[in-house]
């Protein structure tokens, strides 16, 4: 399909400028993104994405196309492609815009942009690519007269028919191949490296939450014991990737929500540094690996405790996190689940004080980052992709203080009951726990209340100099009272 697009650019005498969309005008590729959000919002409709298929890709693309809206304003274009051809544009040269993506969002790119005098794209019958591509540009221009900006492998039956090769972001192969077959006018836009952004997607700085594993080996004073000791190094280890699984499926499903987020737009998948068939087959792998890690070396009931963990954080993803309140629980209880997983690694019971102690940290650490993220919303009464507004801060504020002051009331309860002598000579040193935990999360309330907390707030507390401060003190309380 061919279509005008009404920029009220001049006309010139230089030959068409053709560019390509999925990977050379943006970063990204629409239909990828066009799935993901089509399974967010309807997903029962993936058992009819085969059928689709089945009726040919410019079909299947046509039947997403009318049942998805994709917000084409935030889509990461090529700042670079878009400067180029922009000054083409404003020159008066013929802009056009050939792409396989479906003819009904090219053209609300096309009308976003507003650079191109022409929008070839695929319609429901014709998958505008490959060869077809070329032979339409062909019949349009003619043979030699088109410049052409393209990306892929794909691309090489247009750059045969036109004049000038123009690639965007070419791997090392298809840049290798390209040269042997014709001269290439320009390289546009750089590649980023696939193997930093994937570790970036795995968030690896996030596993610091998994140390929580170690909790019941360290309150019941058997941390020395090596056999318990590498059966929890590999209930890390087996947390940790299921959580990295976990952490892409979450990117892949909130890119559209992360684009209009200040920090979040940086992420690989968001910001169009990764593609999107890469996350699909690393989850799987990651999560596959998880499992391989708990079948072979920990108990049965560990893989029952990381299924529910992987299953909870899956409808959290997906669609537990829009529901207030709802999802800080949700929150709340998966940490306090990597409490119960360590225990359930070596054999240990975990005592109600544990638990409950758990529950009302990690509840006033949920309401912190629903807090945090509030605090760096701007230009919005909303939290995007949450259920909260700017209005509910105050609240949150209150609920996380009051949170965190009943765990220290957890707390001073458990050191003056029967059951702290069963472990320790001398209870009463404990108390000094109360003041220093009282200043920690405190400060880390204060730190969010300033807008000072931009990250997970575990992962904050964990680059705070004081947070280790308060651990060595708190160590020492304990060494003194055994």
């Amino acid at each position: 399909m061919s279509m005008q697009a009404t920029s009220g650019i001049g006309v010139s005498d230089s030959p068409a400028l053709v560019v390509d969309l999925d990977g050379t005008l943006l970063a990204s590729d629409v239909l990828w993104e066009s799935v993901l959000v089509l399974l967010k919002d309807r997903p029962w409709l993936a058992f009819a994405l085969p059928f689709w298929l089945f009726r040919g890709k410019a079909f299947l693309k046509r039947q997403i196309a009318d049942r998805v809206s994709l917000d084409v304003t935030r889509l990461p274009y090529r700042e670079e492609v878009v400067q180029y051809l922009t000054r083409e544009a404003q020159s008066g040269r013929h802009v056009v815009l050939a792409t396989a993506t479906d003819s009904v969002i090219a053209q609300q790119i096309a009308s976003h942009l507003g650079l191109f005098s022409e929008v070839m794209a695929s319609d429901a019958r014709t998958n505008l690519s490959g060869a077809r591509k070329a032979d339409r540009l062909t019949a349009r221009f003619g043979k030699g007269q088109f410049d052409y900006l393209g990306n892929d492998h794909v691309d090489i039956p247009a750059w045969s028919a036109g004049r000038q090769v123009i690639v965007v972001a070419p791997s090392r192969w298809l840049l290798w191949r390209v040269r042997r077959l014709f001269t290439v006018e320009k390289v546009m836009a750089p590649r980023a490296s696939a193997l930093r952004a994937t570790l970036r997607v795995m968030r690896p700085h996030q596993w610091v939450k998994n140390l929580l594993l170690f909790v019941p080996l360290i309150t019941s004073h058997r941390l020395i014991e090596l056999s318990l000791l590498s059966q929890v190094l590999a209930s890390f280890v087996s947390f940790s990737l299921c959580a990295s699984a976990v952490y892409i499926v979450n990117d892949l499903l909130d890119m559209q929500s992360d684009r209009l987020h200040p920090r979040k737009r940086h992420r690989p998948f968001a910001a169009g540094q990764l593609a999107v068939p890469i996350g699909i087959g690393a989850a799987p792998m990651l999560f596959v690996s998880a499992f391989a890690v708990a079948a072979m070396a920990l108990p049965a009931a560990f893989s029952g405790v990381l299924a529910v963990y992987f299953v909870t954080t899956t409808a959290y993803s997906s669609f537990l996190k829009r529901q207030p309140i709802l999802d800080v629980m949700v929150l709340a209880g998966l940490y306090a689940l990597r409490v119960l997983a360590g225990g359930v690694a070596v054999g240990i019971v975990i005592s109600p004080w544990l638990l409950s102690f758990a529950l009302f940290l990690f509840l006033s650490l949920a309401l912190m980052k629903r807090f945090s993220e509030i605090k760096a919303t701007t230009g919005s009464r909303t939290l995007s992709g949450r259920g909260y507004r700017i209005e509910d801060g105050a609240w949150l504020q209150a609920a996380g203080l009051g949170s965190a002051y009943i765990t220290a009331l957890v707390l001073a309860l458990y050191i003056s009951s029967g059951d702290v002598t069963a472990l320790y000579r001398n209870p009463h040193v404990l108390w000094g726990l109360c003041p220093v935990f009282l200043y920690w999360v405190t400060r880390l309330w204060f730190h969010a209340h300033r807008g000072w907390i931009e990250d997970d707030p575990v992962v904050a507390a964990v680059k705070d100099p004081a947070s280790y401060a308060v651990a060595a003190i708190g160590g020492l309380l304990l060494l003194a009272a055994i």
